[in-house]
């Protein structure tokens, strides 16, 4: 019993003590419910995703290998079933074609694939929206349309489209409304952002489509879904030699498949968000906890002694003083779960845009709270330990003396050549801050680390317009690319050359090759580069042009990583089309691009190597701006032409992708930031005044005003602060560094860009945040009763 109530009055203790200090209480709590917030808005959506994409995936029958080649007779899709390990296939007809879609002017390209009109898939089923039909055998006009491609162009049930289909404009009929977990992130072949406007997916009969590109009885695509106990790469062997003499264009797994590939990319980046910049938060809330703590304790050492004498063991005590911090956090993951959870939802929204999923609810799963809960107590706990272990391990005898004064002596400052200049509040701010350096130190590196997180957010601003730059009016200085549906003759290039408003033509040859080096290996295009290009080059993060020798292969520095390869090594490319020849080519060097995987070899010594003429696949072209309906009304209109890509449309929809995520990103970075500065200064200001009360006072009665007492406290705090810009603005450059590497991907490589503006801003936000503490400690410090301070015992 009477231990039950030396509990109950420890815990009256702790919930008075944490009234008196509420302010920094809150304070502290709301820089833990920013790291919290962040981890639970990252990994919530990551958790979401991921569930959704299983349950997709398994419930539509996603494929686990894919190819695709020239044409094979269907009577061999039973050799590829045989397949040891192949537990199902899909056999189909696939085919790019031009599109005319009313409202838009530009051309649009569409991805046909067959379907048979009475049965569902076997591999990648179609997810049919309610209201809509499946297609009907008898009518062979009819299309399922891909949702993302209805919604972006306001398309209903019964709309036509018109499609170049073999030369020929028919209309097809939409009669329903269809997503594929094939198709989860929609891209037209070659592009670097979806375009739903420009782009879709379409299922059509089977025959219809077969009998308009002459593959009845053929395929010239096919998706497998695998056994568990089966191996990709032993079944993508076999597949490969039974579609050699087919012209198959190389096998590839689930984890190359391109929509799979970039959803697993943003779920990668998902999670290094989630722990990374929680991490950082979480640090600095455990920093600011040590040194709140460690000041608060050294004024509560008599209240120790106390205890001590009243049989109080270290441990208890020990215990008492760590729920001050555990409670703390613990509002702050209050706080941040319930903030985290609505950001998230914000995000997913964001997510529904490029992810075409049939039903993608936010979902908080106890998991991602639970983390949340353990990794703060845990940055909680060590935070605060060991200001605790110093503060109990004093004796009684000793707690009960005040705590020895700092050891006065004159400083740097007391020279009588800068105390002249610096009057009586200079001197005594400078004096303080220099009798108490690790103090200041730590309140330095607390808010430095405020100000790196915003000098990374606007860090990455620059890097967007960096990257823009770098790719679209540097490295791709056209305005249209224009894609063939087959490799034709150097005549194509006076052909488009002919066409309105057309400046200049650039040809272009891609192949569809496979690299190998050694056990490693990639499915990619090498481009055939000119070597005088202007309109399109190999360009580095720095907008640097790279030159490619005239033999050897130039590669993406990260596609090279990904093989394993330095310049000098020499790879295998497998080219997978036509007489299919394979060559060993010396690496000669390396870009370091901004987007995608690329390999380059000159365009002459690709001719030479495949044996071919003049052979063009694409062109990029440079427009008159007043021709450019002109020109596009013609090409929707050419049958030899798969598809076309204005500048334009592309840096638009690249500008909206990355600023959908980035900007709210950028916003929370600023917001998270501010209180962390906020959290900082005013723990150091609050701790200062509760030391300085007495001080203080005094001075108010020996006759110093309002005014001059909030210069000794707050000039201190703002000397601080501008101690601690350039620190922050150090650790900024590093963190940016850091986060600029852990997030590069095969999608895209940010650059570092550090510009003036962004450690202007951040700045300034932090003297903003730095602002509005002080001023909320100067009105305390306006309230301080003289009388009660005076009072106060040593």
């Amino acid at each position: 019993m009477v231990k039950r109530m030396a509990l109950s009055a420890l815990n009256r203790k702790l919930l008075r003590d944490l009234l008196e200090m509420k302010g920094q209480a809150l304070a502290i709590a709301m820089v833990v419910a920013a790291g919290v917030a962040m981890f639970v808005m990252y990994l919530s959506n990551f958790d979401s995703l991921r569930r959704t994409q299983q349950a997709y995936y398994e419930r539509q029958r996603f494929g686990d290998v894919f190819a695709s080649l020239k044409r094979a007779p269907l009577s061999l899709q039973d050799r590829i079933a045989a397949i040891p390990g192949v537990a199902d296939t899909d056999a189909r007809v696939v085919a790019m074609v031009t599109l005319d879609v009313k409202g838009l002017d530009d051309p649009a390209s569409g991805l046909l694939i067959s379907v048979a009109a009475d049965r569902r898939p076997p591999v990648n089923d179609v997810f049919l929206r309610s209201g809509g039909r499946w297609i009907d055998a008898s009518r062979p006009d009819e299309v399922l349309a891909g949702e993302g491609f209805v919604t972006a162009n306001r398309l209903v049930l019964g709309d036509q489209i018109g499609a170049v289909i073999n030369g020929r404009l028919r209309r097809l009929t939409i009669v329903g409304i269809a997503l594929s977990p094939e198709h989860v992130y929609s891209i037209r072949p070659g592009e670097i952002v979806p375009d739903d406007r420009r782009f879709g997916t379409f299922w059509m009969e089977r025959r219809a489509l077969a009998s308009a590109f002459d593959m009845e009885g053929a395929f010239n695509d096919v998706a497998l879904a695998l056994s568990p106990e089966s191996s990709p790469q032993a079944v993508i062997a076999e597949l490969d030699r039974l579609l050699e003499p087919y012209g198959g264009r190389g096998a590839i797994p689930r984890a190359l498949q391109l929509s799979h590939w970039t959803l697993e990319n943003e779920l990668a980046q998902l999670q290094t968000f989630g722990f990374l910049l929680p991490l950082i938060f979480l640090s600095v809330a455990a920093f600011i906890l040590n040194v709140a703590l460690t000041r608060a304790l050294a004024l509560q050492r008599p209240q120790i002694a106390a205890l001590k004498a009243l049989g109080y063991g270290n441990a208890a005590l020990a215990w008492h003083y760590v729920k001050w911090a555990l409670l703390m956090a613990g509002l702050g993951v209050l706080i941040g779960v319930g903030a985290g959870a609505w950001l998230g939802q914000l995000i997913i929204g964001i997510y529904n845009r490029f992810f075409h999923f049939p039903e993608l609810q936010y979902r908080l799963s106890l998991r991602v709270v639970l983390g949340a809960t353990a990794m703060t107590l845990t940055a909680a706990s060590l935070g605060a330990f060991s200001a605790v272990r110093r503060a109990v391990r004093i004796p009684p005898a000793e707690a009960m003396r005040p705590e020895p004064p700092a050891r006065y002596r004159r400083s740097l400052f007391e020279t009588p050549w800068l105390a002249r200049h610096l009057g009586n509040a200079g001197r005594m701010v400078l004096r303080n801050i220099a009798r108490h350096p690790f103090r200041s130190a730590a309140s330095i590196v607390g808010i430095g680390f405020a100000a790196a997180i915003l000098v990374v957010g606007f860090v990455f601003i620059g890097a967007m317009d960096e990257l823009i730059t770098t790719q679209f009016s540097v490295a791709e200085r056209q305005d249209v690319t224009v894609s063939f549906v087959e490799p034709r003759s150097a005549d194509a290039r006076h052909a488009l050359a002919r066409l309105p408003g057309v400046i200049a033509v650039e040809p272009q040859r891609v192949v569809a090759t496979r690299i190998r080096a050694g056990h490693r290996h990639r499915n990619l295009a090498i481009t055939g580069a000119l070597p005088d290009a202007r309109l399109r080059r190999a360009v580095d993060r720095r907008g640097l042009a790279v030159r490619v020798p005239p033999m050897g292969l130039v590669l993406s520095g990260l596609l090279a990583e990904v093989l394993g390869v330095t310049p000098g090594d020499t790879v295998t490319v497998e080219v997978l089309e036509g007489r299919r020849p394979v060559f060993r080519l010396p690496v000669t060097g390396l870009v370091d691009d901004v987007l995608g995987l690329s390999a380059y070899v000159e365009i002459d010594a690709l001719h030479r190597m495949l044996r071919e003429g003049d052979v063009v696949s694409g062109a990029a072209l440079l427009i008159d701006a007043n021709e450019e309906a002109r020109l596009s009304y013609r090409l929707k209109r050419l049958p030899s032409v798969a598809g076309a890509s204005f500048k334009r449309a592309v840096i638009r929809n690249f500008r909206d992708i990355l600023a959908a995520n980035m900007n709210l990103s950028i916003s929370l970075n600023v917001i998270f930031a501010g209180i962390i500065a906020f959290g900082v200064v005013y723990n150091a200001a609050r701790v200062s005044l509760s030391e300085r009360s007495r001080e203080l006072a005094s001075l108010r009665v020996l006759g110093f005003t309002r005014a001059e007492i909030s210069l000794i406290l707050l000039g201190e705090l703002a000397l601080l602060t501008i101690a601690a810009l350039p620190v922050g603005g150090l650790l900024g450059y590093s963190l940016a560094a850091a986060i600029v590497h852990a997030v590069d991907s095969e999608v895209y490589r940010f650059p570092l860009v550090v510009s003036r503006a962004a450690f202007a801003w951040a700045f300034l936000t932090i003297i903003v945040a730095t602002l509005i503490s002080g001023l909320v400690v100067r009105r305390r410090l306006d309230r301080l009763d003289l009388v009660a301070v005076l009072k106060i015992r040593e």
